[in-house]
């Protein structure tokens, strides 16, 4: 039996929202305005379509406390600006930078209480 080893460690994830615009208007703002919206969902935008893929697809309330539960990282250019967005847009930094050999992040929370990460 041969080992399935996938392109990519994740394949798609999905953000629980309360209020969808408000979510699709602050992840647009906060990435620069990488939220299509080919439907009911919003898709964070990379440059390789088949790369993966994230969507603000349902309403919803987070399963955890504010802050709590899974984490995902998500790229910005400069990390600095991109805190600053998300400060000026309803949510908050939870975390000072951290610096890793691949790069540098920060923990957030959106304004629904998720927590994610913004990377560079």
């Amino acid at each position: 039996m041969s080992e399935f080893v996938p392109d990519n460690s994740a394949i798609r994830f999905e953000i629980p929202v309360s209020d969808y615009e408000r979510a699709r208007n602050f992840y647009g703002a906060v990435l620069k305005e990488r939220c299509d919206r080919p439907n009911t969902a919003a898709i964070f935008v990379a440059k390789d379509q088949s790369a993966v893929a994230a969507a603000t697809a349902y309403p919803g309330t987070p399963a955890v406390a504010p802050g709590m539960g899974i984490t995902i990282h998500l790229p910005v250019p400069d990390l600095e600006e991109g805190l600053a967005r998300v400060k000026a847009n309803g949510g908050s930094i939870v975390s000072p930078i951290i610096t890793l050999a691949s790069g540098r992040f920060a923990y957030c929370v959106d304004p629904d209480g998720n927590s994610f990460g913004l990377f560079n």
